[in-house]
């Protein structure tokens, strides 16, 4: 079920149903009188094939608030108002919506958007809070451009975010609990650049989707998030995380090191380029019949999650990640379990890359390698199923 409330990010919930649709998912929209407002009901009806209500007397023999409750696998709200997540908190019933929300047994997850004042206000601060302490979801939301000239922290977070983190609750209902509450996070993410003349550089294929998910995931779950992010694919900023952009591997280097500084975990899921070009072209390296090959000479790039590991401060936790492949000296297996004791991190995610695997694709597998020997199997799924995985491992190490 997605409901929707009666803010102007409305208009987005219709982004969020064709995501969902288009999944494969069966969409009942429940709006509010005021979503209405922003949105007509003819376009939820066309978006999802199904009729659209707002009010408790419309089909009454069917008795709709119990009956979308308890037949839906999960429960949006797109966007969360301040006023619904009010009514919500306190039990309120004036509406198909919310009294849908005091029948519903499944995961309920609420999407915020508002002016910052009012995110920050003490009152929605407890409502917030209160839902949370019975089981609900409330999102952090993005920051950014909101109503007017006004910006700040409660935009609504992007509709592919929120589509993949309505995918990972119903593939997996407990992925987003806020166990990562008071923990400061450093995820990198994405490819490194490494320019060889004004025109052309050495790359990567990486797209930077799980680094983002680990990010967005580790954001919901409580914890405060800086994603240091190479070059990806277009990707929406991860709702309440602090973005900071980077190209080569040195720049990478630079702002990883000075934000773990004041980090818990850091996880380095990020493609670093292991070379880079010892002389960088002031100008186009041309091709002409007249003139033999180019030789390139590479210069080896710092090993950045063997530097983490080295200076880490007391008890800080560092996760790394390794693409391998298999070849005559070993398995991927073996390649990871060899590179973890190498690195000397306390967590390795390793995957095994080609045949459509792990690079440039929206689901990832593999084996997570602890420190003291256990291993696991990642099994395939979303890249955010993955990254709720890495969240668990790395609770589990802090606890214990």
């Amino acid at each position: 079920m997605l409901g929707v409330g009666g803010g102007i990010a409305a208009y987005k919930a219709c982004e969020v149903l064709r995501g969902l649709t288009e999944s494969g998912h069966d969409v009942r929209v429940v709006p509010t009188e005021a979503a209405l407002k922003f949105v007509g009901a003819a376009t939820f009806e066309a978006l999802s094939g199904h009729p659209v209500h707002t009010g408790v007397f419309t089909e009454v023999d069917q008795v709709q608030h119990v009956r979308i409750g308890k037949e839906a696998d999960l429960v949006l709200v797109v966007p969360a108002t301040a006023d619904l997540m009010a009514r919500a908190a306190h039990g309120r019933a004036d509406d198909l919506l919310t009294g849908t929300l005091l029948t519903a047994r499944c995961p309920v997850a609420f999407f915020p958007a508002m002016h910052t004042e009012m995110w920050e206000h003490p009152a929605t601060r407890d409502n917030v809070a209160l839902l949370r302490s019975r089981g609900a979801v409330v999102t952090e939301p993005a920051a950014g451009r909101l109503t007017g000239a006004d910006t700040g922290k409660g935009r609504l977070a992007d509709p592919a975010e929120i589509v993949d983190l309505a995918r990972l609750l119903l593939a997996q209902p407990s992925a987003l609990p806020r166990d990562l509450e008071g923990l400061r996070v450093v995820v990198s993410a994405g490819g490194t650049r490494e320019p060889l003349d004004p025109v052309r550089y050495l790359g990567n294929r990486s797209s930077g989707k799980q680094g983002y998910a680990l990010a967005r995931v580790a954001a919901q779950r409580g914890a405060e998030v800086t994603l240091v992010a190479g070059h990806t694919v277009e990707l929406p900023e991860p709702a309440g995380a602090v973005l900071r952009r980077v190209s080569t591997a040195e720049q990478m280097r630079e702002v990883v090191h000075e934000a773990a500084k004041e980090a818990d975990v850091v996880v380095m899921a990020a493609a670093v380029a292991d070379f880079r070009p010892a002389n960088l072209s002031g100008h186009k390296i041309k091709k002409t019949d007249d003139q033999p090959d180019p030789v390139i000479t590479l210069s080896r790039n710092p090993d950045i999650l063997a530097e983490l590991v080295t200076n880490r401060l007391p008890g800080q936790v560092i996760v790394g990640f390794a693409a391998e492949t298999g070849d005559e000296r070993g398995s991927v297996l073996d390649h990871g379990r060899a590179k973890l004791r190498r690195k000397g991190c306390d967590l390795l995610v390793l995957n095994a890359v080609g045949d459509g695997r792990a690079f440039e694709v929206e689901e990832n597998a593999g084996w997570l390698l602890a420190a003291d020997g256990t291993e696991r199997p990642i099994p395939l799924g979303s890249k955010a199923q993955l990254a709720a995985a890495v969240w668990d491992a790395v609770g589990e190490f802090i606890r214990h």
